[in-house]
């Protein structure tokens, strides 16, 4: 890997789950404009994937997509090996991959509980010992896990995607001491970056009432973050909150 000055990411692979649509997709392309060759996974966005692959390819990079269901533990174990068949090696792994299923604390079903630990949690631990295994003791990887702010300000209308999210980062820093030294290990903890789906800018206008620089933030920001953890060759088991501060509570 490159020293933390250089940016330049030519010859690695790069594999961001959730690649093909909003933060991920902003993850992918970041990481191929800065030479990394991607495996873009997806789920259910298809079209969504191609026209990722398609964009990276406009800009002179590489990149293939990969379909899995992560709810699934055969299909998440196969991906990396899927990857490195294809493309060679995986030198990084993202775990961007995410379902926010909003239930207050009382409305929370089994299904939505389960649905969102799989993919949030168990799908990025076992994707990490999939990773694990495939770099090995001689080579150098990284992971990079998109954690949230409500990892460490629970969010009572939201409270299992929260847990989820604290299991990321607690998982960060387990897999940081577990896979050192050859392996670093960090997250991103996004803020309001992007309405949810079927939500507007206005959403957001009224987020930034209770952040305290009074603004969101940008897939771009967190992609900024990534590029930063990727090339930080001193720095593993940190969280690097991409939020305004909303996480230190509102204003």
């Amino acid at each position: 890997m490159k020293e933390v000055h250089d940016m330049n990411l030519d010859g690695t692979v790069a594999l961001v789950t959730g690649g093909a649509v909003r933060i991920g997709r902003a993850l992918a392309l970041t990481l191929a404009g800065q030479g990394a060759r991607v495996a873009l996974h997806y789920g259910n966005s298809a079209e969504a994937a191609t026209m990722a692959v398609a964009a990276i390819h406009d800009l002179g990079g590489y990149a293939a997509a990969f379909q899995a269901d992560l709810r699934h533990l055969s299909q998440t174990e196969e991906l990396v090996d899927r990857v490195a068949q294809r493309l060679g090696r995986v030198d990084i792994l993202v775990n961007s991959a995410a379902i926010f299923a909003s239930a207050e604390f009382v409305d929370t079903s089994e299904s939505n509980w389960d649905e969102q630990f799989a993919v949030n949690l168990k799908a990025p631990f076992f994707l990490a010992r999939a990773f694990a295994r495939h770099v090995g003791k001689e080579r150098n990887g990284q992971i990079v896990n998109i954690a949230d702010w409500r990892a460490v300000r629970p969010d009572p209308l939201n409270l299992a995607y929260s847990l989820t999210k604290s299991g990321i980062v607690a998982m960060t820093k387990g897999l940081a001491l577990a896979l050192a030294p050859n392996i670093r290990v960090n997250a991103i903890a996004p803020g309001a970056i992007l309405p949810p789906p079927g939500r507007d800018e206005t959403f957001l206008d009224q987020l930034c009432k209770h952040i305290p620089l009074q603004r969101h933030g940008s897939p771009e920001q967190v992609a900024a973050a990534l590029l930063y953890l990727v090339t930080a060759q001193f720095v593993t088991g940190q969280v690097l909150f991409v939020d305004g501060g909303e996480h230190l509570g509102g204003v």
